[in-house]
Parts: C-alpha cells; structure tokens; sequence
C-alpha cells in the first residue's frame, strides 16, 4: 500500500473521530442547556404555586371573616327588629 494513501486513510480517521467528538460535546452541551432551562422553570413553578397557596389561604381567611361579619349583621339585625316597635314579629 502506497504511503499517500495511508496518510489519506489514517487523516480521515482523524476527522472522523474529531467529528464524532464535537457531535457528542454538542449533544452534551444541549442537553445540559435544557436541563438547566428545565431547573429554572421548575424553580418557577414552585414559586408561583407557594404564591397561589398564599393567597388562597389568605382568600380562605377573609371568606371567614366575611361569613362572621355576615352573622354579626344578621344578629344585628335581629336584635334591630326585636326592639323596633315597628316590625311586627
């Protein structure tokens, strides 16, 4: 075999081989991308789901301060139409 075609061969090879390397750096690197992307709305979710929590405990707070300001105007109320000579009872 003569000696050119060794060094084409064996240059190929190289290539080949360095190619073969990027492709699977580059892979890498997107895969990492991605999973630092994922990272980052995961972490976002978290915190609009503690959020959304907050604020539905908040929520769930204030309907009970409204149903016990409600009882309180309708005892009110009441106590207004026992007293009131007016209404009949």
């Amino acid at each position: 075999m003569e000696t050119w075609l060794i060094i084409v061969i064996v240059a190929v090879v190289v290539v080949l081989v360095v190619l073969l390397f990027a492709a699977i750096k580059g892979r890498e690197k997107r895969l990492e991308s991605r999973r630092e992307e994922a990272g980052e709305l995961r972490g976002e979710a978290e915190a609009r789901a503690r959020k959304a929590q907050e604020r539905e405990a908040l929520a769930e707070e204030q309907a009970e301060r409204a149903s016990e300001e409600r009882q309180v105007a309708q005892s009110h109320a009441r106590r207004a139409d026992e007293i009131d000579p007016d209404v009949e009872a």
